[in-house]
């Protein structure tokens, strides 16, 4: 066989099989999408009906269960609460982990290795191990049923989210931290106005990252807020409309949809369009000593 043979032969093996890969990627997209698709369509259902309808799609189109959502519920509140817990959460977490990652990127002092090993074992246990601890500590200094307790609930080992960042930091040469020091800068200079600058794609990484944690946790937030449903968050207000079954053969499923909908438009919109720096983010760093 001639060697042009051979290549056309070999193009068309690759061609082949990358339209084998995409073929794959497009169904498992399909397959990954058709659960969001039925609940934006669920949510424009204008008929009464519960959660076992025999049926797909709407007998009747409406915004009823928009409009609903906004004056029958409390769901404004809730999102008010999950937006506020969101992001001073966010700022509080992304200051503390670039920080910690900073300076255990370009500081050496004694026991840093353990403890970056301490904190690593320590975050590889679920944060639901703590709960009741957590919970009468919070208890003993009356912050259950309180945003501020949640708040501090989730920020409280950010410092253990470290590695990823870190691992960015890493990369960014320290001769640039050398030359600004024999200028005269200090180490909070250097971080702020060479480093950060640098690190674009990790700040967003983490910022997106913080924000979407708090935004749909379930299990300490109802733990914490248990028993006052104007502290509820989103995610606790809305699992209560599924507890409770007379509700939602009332035709409240669709308002639950309905919300479903307006609680995921925040995250999809800020991870479209921050979507190519946080795989940068992911992806820009090497995990070094």
């Amino acid at each position: 066989m001639s060697e042009k043979k051979k290549y056309r032969s070999k193009k068309g093996a690759e061609r082949a099989s990358l339209v084998a890969i995409y073929t794959i990627l497009t169904i498992i997209s399909v397959i990954w999408l058709v659960p969001f698709l039925l609940l934006i369509v669920v949510s424009f259902r204008g008929e009464p009906v519960g959660v076992t309808a025999d049926y797909v799609f709407p007998k009747q189109w409406s915004f009823n269960n928009y409009v609903k959502l906004f004056t029958e519920t409390q769901f404004l509140r809730w999102y008010g609460n999950t937006l506020l817990v969101s992001v001073v959460v966010t700022v509080v977490q992304t200051i503390i982990i670039l920080a910690t990652s900073y300076a255990l990127s370009r500081l050496r002092f004694k026991l840093r290795k353990p403890l970056m090993n301490l904190m690593l074992i320590l975050g590889m246990f679920p944060g639901f191990l703590s709960m009741t601890a957590v919970y009468f500590v919070l208890k003993e200094i009356n912050l259950t049923q309180n945003l501020f307790g949640l708040i501090l609930v989730y920020s409280a080992s950010s410092a253990m989210q470290y590695y990823i960042c870190k691992g960015f930091f890493d990369t960014i040469p320290k001769s640039l931290d050398e030359a600004a020091r024999i200028d005269g800068a200090s180490r909070h200079t250097v971080f702020v106005k060479i480093i950060l600058p640098l690190a674009k794609p990790i700040i967003i990484y983490t910022v997106l990252s913080a924000f979407i944690a708090p935004w749909g946790e379930y299990m300490f937030s109802s733990f914490i807020m248990l028993g006052d449903p104007d502290k509820f968050t989103v995610a606790v207000g809305m699992k209560m409309w599924l507890d409770n079954s007379s509700l939602m053969s009332q035709g409240y499923f669709s308002v639950f949809c309905a919300a479903a909908v307006i609680v995921s438009i925040p995250i999809t919109a800020l991870f479209i369009w921050l979507q190519r720096y946080y795989v940068e983010g992911i992806t820009g760093g090497s995990v070094k000593g």
